[in-house]
């Protein structure tokens, strides 16, 4: 495999991530509560509960991520002041969820795995991209 084609698949699997990231967000954005607080009261509680500029930072991370993937397959350099909006929008939205709510007392520490996760394919992704300027591959 190239360089190129080794850019290509490494740009599609981050463009489905970001892909999931946004429907994650629709999804919970426009979830019936009243049907998850049967089965999950605490999470149905904590969207019930989010203020408006945390959802707006949700929003802003998804969306920054997936345009960013987009320039990233259009090899622009600005793919990566995207994925740094992303970041800081991830940070300030889970930043509120664990630190706002009661969300990890609750449901104890393993509910921070998956944040986790997604705050290093942030940090990942806008490496990746820095690193693409740096080597003159996105203009």
């Amino acid at each position: 495999m190239n360089i190129s084609r080794y850019f290509t698949i490494i740009v599609i699997i981050l463009l489905l991530w970001n892909l999931m990231g946004l429907a994650a967000f629709v999804m919970q954005y426009t979830a019936d509560l009243t049907e998850l607080a049967k089965s999950d009261p605490t999470t149905a509680q904590a969207f019930a509960t989010m203020p408006s500029w945390v959802w707006i930072a949700y929003a802003i991370a998804v969306g920054a991520g997936t345009l960013g993937a987009i320039l990233l397959l259009m090899k622009k350099a600005a793919a990566a002041t995207l994925f740094l909006i992303s970041l800081i929008a991830v940070i300030v939205q889970f930043g509120y969820t664990f630190l706002g709510t009661d969300l990890l007392a609750v449901k104890g520490p393993s509910v921070l795995a998956f944040p986790a996760f997604i705050v290093v394919m942030a940090i990942v992704q806008l490496l990746y991209a820095r690193n693409l300027v740096g080597k003159g591959v996105l203009r």
